[in-house]
């Protein structure tokens, strides 16, 4: 992997971002900021700063929300697949747009997380990391030495590291509220969807939390849509149809990892994933041997369980 702590400026994935850069893409414009031209136009459509297109650009990517190429030095854009079925283009109005459905925060997480070229703060903590109880500062040590043995490129500066860390925790952690501090919610508390999904509590005094979990409120649709996406890399080289559930469980880019599943909850979201695909994803624990199928049936289905869960 390739080490990737900057590009958002500081900002956190803010709501409207990826439906404007979505938008501003399927209407022609560019996020080619190192022209002058194209940023300020897209400055004008977006209504935001400069520093802000820039992070508009790095969630979308980071996000697979745009498919990206380079020719000659030169990045192009386009919209993903996927993000079209939620954020539509300039043909069709999309599943969901301005995010009202949960599911498509769960999806939007899953995509930032399930990335296996470059690491990033998120990226590290939901899929190498272990803790479920940790403090700001001893987070940024651990992270600062293992990064410096999962990528490739030379590691960046401790600094950028601590900002990227700083950047991921304001986008996923839910405020802790101080003692006589009144209840009363502000726009900060909700300036990222992902902080909905309640992964990460700030408990104060630069400590956090983030168990593991049953994740009730993660639809049975987007998890398999997760595990197929998973199971289509992890299979794709052994021609194999079955993996182990402590596979699913903890390795990295797993549904595990990413949703912070605990053993039962990965087990409860097997079982009803099974009822839910009459048997085309099934699990078994035989004599202490846990094996999660996938039949061949569901192999490039994937997106077909975002729209069911939509059109239900």
């Amino acid at each position: 992997m390739k080490a990737k702590f900057s590009g958002h400026d500081t900002f956190p994935l803010r709501y409207g971002w990826l439906f404007k850069a979505t938008k501003h893409l399927s209407m022609g414009g560019s996020f080619q900021t190192s022209n002058e031209d194209k940023t300020r136009e897209a400055i004008v459509e977006l209504g935001v700063g400069k520093n802000m297109v820039n992070a508009i650009r790095y969630w979308a990517e980071s996000s697979s929300i745009f498919d990206t190429s380079v020719k000659a030095n030169i990045v192009t854009h386009s919209v993903s697949e996927e993000a079209k079925l939620i954020f539509g283009d300039n043909t069709n109005e999309g599943l969901d747009p301005y995010l009202e459905n949960a599911a498509s925060i769960w999806l939007i997480h899953f995509w930032l997380n399930f990335n296996i070229e470059s690491l990033t703060a998120y990226r590290y903590f939901f899929n190498y990391s272990n803790v479920q109880y940790f403090e700001k500062a001893t987070f940024l040590d651990i992270c600062i030495t293992d990064t410096q043995q999962l990528t490739s490129s030379e590691s960046p500066n401790d600094k950028t590291i601590k900002k990227d860390i700083d950047c991921f925790l304001n986008t996923y952690s839910k405020k802790a509220v101080k003692a006589g501090a009144s209840a009363k919610t502000n726009e900060d508390s909700f300036a990222s969807p992902l902080v909905e999904l309640g992964l990460i509590q700030e408990l104060g005094g630069g400590y956090f939390s983030s168990p593991l979990d049953l994740r009730a409120d993660l639809p049975i649709n987007i998890f398999i849509y997760s595990v197929l996406r998973f199971s289509e890399m992890e299979l794709a080289h052994s021609g194999a149809s079955s993996m182990d559930f402590d596979t699913l469980l903890t390795k990295p880019y797993s549904p595990g990892r990413i949703f912070r599943l605990s053993e039962k909850g990965l087990g409860q979201k097997l079982d009803e994933a099974q009822r839910r695909t009459n048997g085309d994803i099934s699990w078994v624990d035989s004599l202490g041997l846990r094996q999660v199928q996938v039949k061949s049936a569901l192999q490039g289905q994937a997106t077909t369980f975002i729209e069911e869960h939509y059109r239900a």
